[in-house]
C-alpha cells in the first residue's frame, strides 16, 4: 500500500455546539485533495481530537470521510489507544467500513516499556489485514519507541510505515536498517525535508491543510534532485511550520490550524474542551503568519 509522501492529519470540524459537521467536513475533504494535494488523511488522529471524540463518532467519520474522498486519496483511520483490547476492537470496526490503513499511537499515560511496546502493536496487526502505521509521539505519549523496538516491529508484513515525532537522528536510524517497502514519515513539518534528506519517504502534516500545495512542490522538488529548489521553499514555509505550534506561546494542536482554516474560507468551527481557541494576540498573529 502506497499511501504518497504528503499526509495530512485532518482536523475534524464542529459545529458551533460542538458536534460534527458534516457539511462541513465533505468541504474540507474536498480542499484538502483538491487545492493542498494531500495524497492520504488520517482521520481522528490526534490533530482530529481524538481524545475526545467516542469510539460511535470515530466510525462515523471513517465512514463519511471514506466514501467523500471516493478513492481519489488514501483514509487512514486513527484506531490506536493505551488499550490493546479497544485498539484491536476499533481497528476491526476501521477494517470493517473499508480504509485503507490504521495509524496506531504508542500508548500513553500506562507507559509500556519497549517489550510491551513490541506487543501491543503485534497483537494489534495480527487481527487485521489492514496496513498500519505506527506512530511515536513521546510528547504526547510520556514514552519513545526506540528505533531498535521500531526496526523489530518493521518485520511484522502488515506494519509498513512509522510516523516519528522524535529526532532526524532516530528517522535516519529506521531509514538505515528497516526492511525494503517500509516507509518512515516525518511528522514534525518542520523536519520534513531533512528527514527527506536521510531516507524518510514524506511527511504526515499538519500545516498541509494551510501550504499543502507548496509542501508537495517542495517534495517533489527534493526527490527530482532540485535540492536547492526544496531547500528554498522550506525556508519560506518554515515560519507557518513553526508559527502554527508556537503562536506566540505554545498552542497545543489543532486549535491554531482550525483558526487559520477558516482565515481561509474553509469553516471548521472550534475545539473541543479541554483545548481552547486562539486568544486575540494569537488570533492575530496567526493571520499576520498566514500573510
Amino acid at each position: 500500500m502506497d499511501f504518497g509522501r504528503l499526509i495530512t492529519a485532518m482536523v475534524t470540524p464542529f459545529d458551533g455546539g460542538g458536534e460534527i459537521n458534516w457539511e462541513a467536513t465533505s468541504r474540507l475533504v474536498d480542499y484538502l485533495i483538491e487545492e493542498q494535494k494531500s495524497e492520504a488523511l488520517v482521520v481522528c488522529g490526534t490533530t482530529g481530537e481524538s481524545p475526545t471524540l467516542s469510539d460511535e463518532e470515530k466510525l462515523e467519520l471513517f465512514a463519511y470521510v471514506l466514501g467523500r474522498a471516493a478513492g481519489r486519496c488514501k483514509i487512514i483511520a486513527g484506531t490506536g489507544s493505551n488499550s490493546t483490547r479497544h485498539s484491536m476492537r476499533l481497528t476491526k470496526e476501521a477494517e470493517k467500513i473499508g480504509v485503507d490503513g490504521v495509524l496506531l499511537v504508542v500508548p500513553y499515560y500506562n507507559k509500556p516499556n519497549q517489550e510491551g511496546l513490541y506487543r501491543h502493536f503485534s497483537a494489534i496487526a495480527g487481527e487485521t489485514a489492514l496496513p498500519v502505521i505506527l506512530y511515536n509521539v513521546p510528547s504526547r505519549t510520556g514514552i519513545s519507541m526506540s528505533a531498535a523496538t521500531t526496526l523489530r516491529l518493521a518485520g511484522i508484513p502488515n506494519i509498513v510505515a512509522t510516523k516519528e515525532c522524535v529526532s532526524v537522528d532516530q528517522i535516519t536510524q529506521i531509514a538505515s536498517a528497516c526492511p525494503a517497502g517500509f516507509r518512515v514519515y516525518s511528522g514534525d513539518d518542520s523536519a520534513g525535508l531533512a528527514a527527506l534528506a536521510v531516507g524518510g519517504h514524506g511527511i504526515i502534516s499538519v500545516a498541509s491543510h494551510v501550504v499543502g500545495g507548496q509542501m508537495a512542490e517542495m517534495i517533489e522538488a527534493f526527490v527530482s534532485g532540485d535540492v536547492r529548489r526544496a531547500g528554498a521553499l522550506h525556508r519560506k514555509l518554515f515560519p507557518v511550520f513553526k508559527g502554527l505550534f508556537e503562536c506566540p506561546q505554545p498552542l497545543p494542536n489543532p486549535s491554531a490550524v482550525k483558526y487559520a482554516l477558516g482565515l481561509r474560507g474553509i469553516d471548521v468551527g472550534s475545539v473541543r474542551l479541554p483545548l481552547i481557541s486562539p486568544t486575540e494576540e494569537e488570533a492575530a498573529f496567526i493571520a499576520a503568519l498566514l500573510k
